[in-house]
């Protein structure tokens, strides 16, 4: 069995190559606030992520909104500490993100096109970055079962949204496996099957 080699940065789908994650207001206000699923479940599904970027060495851009002023917390320490402290946090006023010029400085200067994005709620802080970003010419993957919304409706309104408007949807199992493509990449196989695991 022979596999084609790795494709590199024109690789169409996901990869370690093309890709980078943006972690968005995973902060105590919004999280207490998402009503479209188990919050605890959504702060580890969002930490499995975060691992995963680790793991396939994606870079990581981490916003917040209002830390700076006290009006808000920082990104929940079990976040905060899987990102490291390497990552900046890019703190801002605005609800979208895309709205920030820092934000969108360290977005471009990761070089890559393809954004996986976790953000609160899935309505405003995901929807907004998302729908800019797309018209700017970026691929946007928002990990569905990882991302939030102040209701059910809100969130599966929101992600109808983003996927008329060329988002593509992904899950956490869809992800990982689309990262690792290939059993014969041994070198995050181990990691890659104790997160899945998780």
């Amino acid at each position: 069995m022979a596999s084609y080699p790795k494709r590199g940065p024109e690789d169409k789908l996901l990869s370690p190559d093309n890709s980078l994650l943006t972690v968005i207001d995973y902060q105590p206000i919004q999280i207490d606030s998402v009503n479209s699923m188990n919050r605890s479940q959504l702060v580890v599904n969002a930490h499995i992520i975060i691992k995963m970027a680790k793991i396939y060495n994606l870079p990581i851009v981490l916003s917040t909104v209002n830390a700076h002023n006290s009006r808000n917390q920082d990104t929940v320490p079990r976040l905060r500490n899987a990102i490291g402290a390497e990552v900046p946090s890019l703190d801002r006023t605005s609800i979208n993100a895309w709205e920030d010029r820092e934000y969108v400085e360290a977005i471009k200067a990761t070089g890559r096109k393809k954004i996986i994005i976790l953000a609160l709620w899935t309505e405003a802080c995901l929807a907004f970055p998302t729908l800019d970003a797309l018209r700017e010419g970026y691929e946007v993957y928002p990990v569905v079962d990882a991302v939030g919304g102040t209701s059910p409706v809100a969130h599966e309104t929101a992600l109808r949204r983003v996927e008329q408007a060329g988002a593509q949807l992904v899950s956490i199992a869809q992800l990982g496996c689309e990262l690792q493509r290939d059993w014969n990449r041994e070198e995050t196989v181990q990691p890659f099957a104790e997160l899945m695991s998780e």
